[in-house]
């Protein structure tokens, strides 16, 4: 009886195998092309820039590094107003963007129905053709004596561009709203791809809730839509920044020599002048200034959450 009462023994579970060593490496091994890429690809450029910025000599005798930090100054020095006229440009050109793209955006999210991929077929569209055939184009758009000339003169809207300094009298080429045209056109599609991503992701359930307590249509966007869209936003306005302070396409094909943005002493420095350093010095210090505003936005905006 006494045996017959006593529980059997548990056994104990076994313990689970441990991994392998090289299964644990397998991520490490997949991350590899992709780590090898970035080194040759971007910090190896990245460190020579950085010598050739410290560098001097001509190209006759060649350059040498002897750590001429003064190359900087003096770009920042010459080269000031170009810097802020690219900041004032691209910042022109993502409100301009985010204005124009948001309701886009909301459109194809809410509203588009069964004609949403239609829609995006349409806004990705541009990518389809070459980045210099979509500027010239707006060299015929913008030409003088055209149907937009025009009908900006008609409506007296040129006279106020032309008093905030934007526009030459009746002249929209060659003038910063030219340019500022040809950067909200092609940089557009990269706000309103992380918006409508952003805006698709929320519940509509919210929206019908805020309308169970009696919200009305601009207080839900208000309260519930826009805070929620806001990673779309934030990837928005730094895809469409970021690649317009840094361009010069646009300034050399719609604008002029008044209207040259840093890209574009870039650009003169490296291929006409034949000043390496001083033109690895503007690229450091452009880098360094997006890189500074970027961080300072993305804290400011409260959220990290980008999509």
């Amino acid at each position: 009886m006494t045996a017959l009462t006593k529980a059997p023994p548990q056994e104990e579970p076994e313990a689970p195998p441990k991994p392998r060593r090289r299964g644990r490496l397998v991520p490490y091994w997949l991350l590899l092309p992709g780590i090898l890429w970035l080194l040759v690809f971007f910090a190896l450029p990245l460190v020579y820039q950085a010598s050739t910025s410290v560098q001097t000599g001509s190209l006759e005798e060649g350059y040498k590094v002897t750590w001429h930090f003064a190359t900087y100054w003096d770009a920042l020095g010459d080269y000031w107003p170009q810097f802020l006229r690219s900041v004032m440009y691209a910042g022109a050109a993502t409100i301009l963007c985010l204005l124009l793209g948001y309701p886009l955006a909301y459109l194809i999210a809410f509203r588009a129905g069964r004609w949403r991929n239609l829609i995006l077929v349409l806004v990705i569209a541009p990518f389809f053709t070459s980045f210099l055939i979509r500027t010239l184009a707006w060299k015929t758009i913008l030409a003088d004596g055209g149907p937009v000339v025009g009908a900006l003169n008609s409506l007296h809207i040129l006279d106020v561009t032309s008093w905030l300094g934007a526009t030459d009298g009746d002249r929209v080429l060659a003038t910063p709203l030219a340019v500022i045209c040809g950067l909200t056109y092609n940089f557009l599609p990269f706000m309103i791809l992380p918006l409508y991503t952003s805006l698709e992701r929320i519940d509509s359930r919210l929206h019908e809730a805020a309308g169970d307590l009696y919200a009305r249509p601009s207080t839900t966007f208000r309260k519930v839509t826009f805070p929620l869209s806001m990673p779309g936003v934030v990837s928005g306005t730094l895809l469409t920044f970021i690649p317009a302070a840094g361009d010069y396409v646009n300034a050399d094909l719609l604008g002029s020599t008044d209207t040259r943005m840093v890209g574009n002493v870039i650009q003169t420095q490296f291929l006409r002048i034949l000043d390496y350093p001083t033109a690895a010095a503007l690229s450091f210090i452009l880098m360094a200034a997006i890189l500074f505003m970027v961080t300072f936005y993305i804290r400011k905006s409260g959220t990290e959450d980008l999509v």
